[in-house]
């Protein structure tokens, strides 16, 4: 008996050949996702707010607004992707930057896990600051990958399966993210003292460093030939362009009111809460992954055929309030992190979806990296680095007036209120005013989505009767 050869087929086929992609364009096509999928498990541990961060941060003394700095670090650095996006435009040269500064600025969380080794621990303060300065670099160094991957992958991937290509990134990085997860929070729980954070981190480093090698085997294309132009009339264009400007300050809005409270959510948890890294990881990350990879396919559809405000409108209007479910927390229960993250990450996906999308649509081909530039300069510093800054003075703040901090009436539980109120008063002031790239509206997709849901019941009445 002959046995069948079992054939493997791309989760990428149709949009390949809907786009009639040539053989190199696809292997770009590959390699784009293989640098995106390694760039998040680097993400999934060295980004703000992560556990490993977090723990970091405990063990080397750090305060909520010490906190506060470490995580909005990366965020004040987006300020010097202003001139690395007009250095960008000038030059056409995406490939050798990231392989260089990107390539930099990932190696260096090598050294992070390597600090409790090197450097003494006294003066207590020594081990902070030489955290904090290598993040700093780090941070400076990265701004240059933002600027060249993101036009770089506008460009490689047209709009008409935009959408559908990023939420099937996303569930392949939902996988690969619930491996991670368990494996990370295994080694923070089990592994004793401080090479813990010398093996997660030495992890978390090489995976950014293979995010862009990656790079170098991706066919480097570009839309526009290359402009020569100063600060003055990039921000001269952008001050103008009206649509894209109103998109920026409702996502620096949305920042600020996220990271005010969202940045403390995990820390809160494992502090005040009292749960292990493992709870956290899955109740949070990883219910958060599994819920991502069941529905952002079906989120990706629709902004596609229906555009990024409608999709933007509806999910945002949910994302806004799961953090409620933390106001009626308490000490060890896992239920309030486990709600937040299966209603909030059905949603946040599509959101998030939702404003990379109208991210691209809005900045033009001629200018995308200083368009994308301002708007993550804009956002991060304005939006999440003012948010987190906030957030722990807010902390700080309630702690010095005597306000509790465990898990009962406490400040944590204040800050989030006002942070929940806030958020969802953005959505639904600001997203109703900005423009749509598809003609639908949202009262054409609730209807649409109104008829299936009686379609899908209709079905279900026929059946029981027979």
């Amino acid at each position: 008996m002959r046995i069948r050869r079992i054939q493997w087929v791309s989760p990428f086929a149709s949009l390949y050949a809907e786009i009639q992609a040539t053989p190199r364009t696809q292997r770009s096509i590959f390699a784009m996702l293989l640098s995106n999928i390694f760039g998040n498990m680097h993400g999934i541990i060295c980004a703000s707010g992560t556990t490993a961060m977090i723990q970091l941060a405990n063990f080397l003394g750090a305060g909520d607004f010490e906190y506060g700095i470490i995580t909005g670090i990366p965020l004040a650095a987006a300020v010097c992707q202003i001139p690395f996006s007009l250095l960008v435009s000038r030059t056409h040269r995406r490939k050798r930057y990231l392989l260089t500064f990107g390539l930099f600025s990932r190696a260096l969380w090598l050294l992070f896990g390597l600090v409790p080794f090197i450097i003494p621990m006294d003066p207590q303060w020594l081990r902070l600051w030489t955290v904090i300065v290598l993040l700093g670099i780090s941070s400076v160094c990265g701004s240059m990958i933002n600027v060249c991957w993101m036009p770089w992958m506008a460009d490689l991937i047209p709009i008409s399966i935009r959408g559908r290509w990023m939420s099937r990134r996303d569930a392949i990085n939902s996988v690969f993210g619930v491996i991670l997860g368990l494996l990370v929070s295994y080694i923070l729980d089990r592994v004793p003292g401080e090479i813990r954070y010398t093996i997660v981190f030495g992890m978390g480093g090489l995976f950014g460093v293979i995010d862009m090698c990656c790079y170098a085997f991706i066919q480097e294309v570009y839309s526009t030939p290359p402009l020569r132009t100063n600060l003055r009339q990039s921000l001269g264009r952008v001050f103008h362009d009206g649509p894209f400007l109103r998109f920026a300050i409702f996502w620096a809005a949305w920042c600020f009111t996220s990271n005010m409270s969202g940045m403390y959510i995990s820390r809160y948890a494992m502090n005040e809460m009292g749960l292990t890294n493992m709870e956290v990881t899955i109740f949070g990350t990883i219910t958060a992954s599994i819920i991502t990879l069941l529905v952002i396919s079906q989120w990706g559809k629709l902004l596609d055929r229906y555009g990024c405000k409608p999709v933007m409108l509806v999910s945002g209007c949910v994302a806004a309030l799961t953090q409620g479910f933390f106001l009626f927390s308490g000490y060890g229960q896992v239920w309030p992190m486990f709600a937040h993250n299966f209603l909030g990450a059905a949603f946040w996906c599509a959101f998030n979806l939702a404003a990379t999308s109208m991210q691209l649509s809005y900045s033009p081909d001629d200018q995308r990296p200083a368009y994308i530039a301002f708007f993550s300069c804009i956002t991060s510093l304005c939006g999440s680095f003012a948010g987190v800054l906030t957030g722990g003075a807010i902390l700080d703040w309630l702690e010095s007036i005597g306000v509790p901090g465990d898990a009962g009436f406490d400040r944590y539980k204040i800050l989030i209120a006002a942070a929940i109120t806030l958020r969802f008063a953005i959505v639904l002031l600001l997203v109703p005013k900005m423009e749509n790239d598809r003609e639908a509206t949202t009262k054409v997709m609730l209807m649409d989505f109104v008829r299936w849901l009686w379609r899908i019941f209709s079905r279900r009445n026929i059946y029981y009767r027979h």
